[in-house]
């Protein structure tokens, strides 16, 4: 392959020919570090400079705002910068090595961070889409006996590969294009885990109530309190023998079986949830099933509606119900004896079709987002060296 070929991407924008040049990532960023005032001088904070710490970058691709702020004394007092609006990347570079986020407005940092501050010879958009490479090698060149750390000097010795500056602004406003587009389907996700939680909360009878705040047309009767192993059949899971592939699949180890001997259940969906480690995430089993010793399964007794009493699972807070002084667990005496209140068989159908429509809508969206993502990541490996 010729030195020409090596240095371009497998997929560029028309137009574009010339080959990428080799950079440090010194040379086209200043890298800067942070700094803390005293913590004990007041007059250093509740001021009006944006200061942030590790822990606030990572959730999105911009820092709009800190957590805490502080003074122009404050400033002055410690070896902190001033990093300028829409040049500035800040990159966490302890404990985390490697989370990233463009800055929106001017601010500065604490130590825990070696930010990026890209010259006008480059794309701030582009250097941010390279964040996967930066933190690779971040995380593989980081030293320290007390923790692992990259130093701004090391970081500036990244070797890159960067085009000239009109192909930086496509991709750069490319990729800005797609995370917009990731952050908008995020965002609806995240709105309809917010209404679904809402919904469950009004949906459902509060304490000292024996009906729920919304209802459907027509019904009016009174919600029974029951415990819930009246309503449904709690077991225990089973060891599995011969695990390879088939067609039962066998949850809480992502395989399946070829063959057994008598799946726990042929003909009945159930919901299951963890009675060791994760236990406050209920998931639905469909039809035939194995289970591994560490899940109970739920399987509803007659004229109980398995989708309305997966929503009463979502709204248990299992955590409540911990029985532990470690490793989270539950016993099956634990869930049987939960009271809850149940309406009609009519009522809990309707109640349980509409959740299982919200639950299908989620996992719509999740999909759509996992998608993008994926795209993004393909994408990524194809339009940079």
């Amino acid at each position: 392959m010729s030195e020409q070929k090596r240095n371009v991407p497998k997929l560029r924008f028309p137009g574009f020919t010339d080959a990428w040049e080799q950079r440090k990532l010194g040379e086209v960023a200043k890298i800067v570090g942070g700094g803390t005032p005293s913590t004990s001088i007041p007059e250093y904070w509740n001021g009006d400079i944006d200061w942030y710490s590790p822990t606030e970058i990572g959730d999105s691709v911009y820092a709009e705002g800190s957590r805490k702020r502080i003074t122009k004394s404050g400033f002055q007092a410690c070896s902190a910068t001033m990093l300028p609006a829409e040049r500035t990347i800040l990159f966490t570079s302890r404990a985390g090595i490697g989370n990233m986020a463009i800055l929106r407005r001017s601010g500065c940092t604490n130590q825990g961070f070696q930010s990026l501050v890209v010259d006008d010879c480059n794309d701030t958009y582009f250097i941010y889409s390279m964040g996967d490479s930066i933190k690779e090698y971040a995380e593989r060149n980081a030293s320290g006996s007390t923790f692992l750390e990259i130093s701004g000097k090391q970081l500036a010795c990244m070797s890159t590969m960067v085009p000239s500056l009109s192909e930086q602004a496509l991709i750069g406003s490319f990729f800005r294009d797609l995370d917009d587009l990731i952050t908008l389907h995020q965002r609806k996700l995240d709105h309809l885990k917010l209404q679904k939680r809402g919904l469950l909360q009004k949906m459902f009878p509060r304490d000292g109530s024996d009906g729920p705040e919304i209802r459907f047309p027509g019904f009016t009767d009174a919600w029974e309190q029951r415990k819930l192993g009246e309503m449904v059949n709690v077991r225990s899971g089973q060891d599995y023998k011969h695990l390879s592939e088939g067609d039962i699949p066998v949850y809480g180890t992502g395989g399946y079986m070829l063959s057994v001997d008598k799946a726990l259940s042929y003909s009945k969906d159930a919901i299951g949830i963890g009675r060791k480690g994760t236990i406050d995430k209920p998931y639905l089993l469909r039809a035939p099933f194995w289970t591994v010793d560490t899940l109970f399964y739920a399987i509803p007794k007659a004229e109980n509606d398995l989708d309305f009493i997966h929503s009463i699972f979502q709204k248990i807070e299992w955590r409540r119900r911990d029985e532990s002084t470690g490793v989270p667990s539950l016993s099956k005496t634990a869930v049987t004896r939960i009271d809850v209140f149940s309406p009609s068989s009519a009522e809990q159908a309707l109640i349980g079709s509409f959740f299982r429509d919200l639950d299908d809508l989620i996992t719509l969206h999740q999909r759509k987002l996992d998608h993008l993502k994926l795209q993004k990541k393909a994408l990524l490996q194809q339009m940079f060296i």
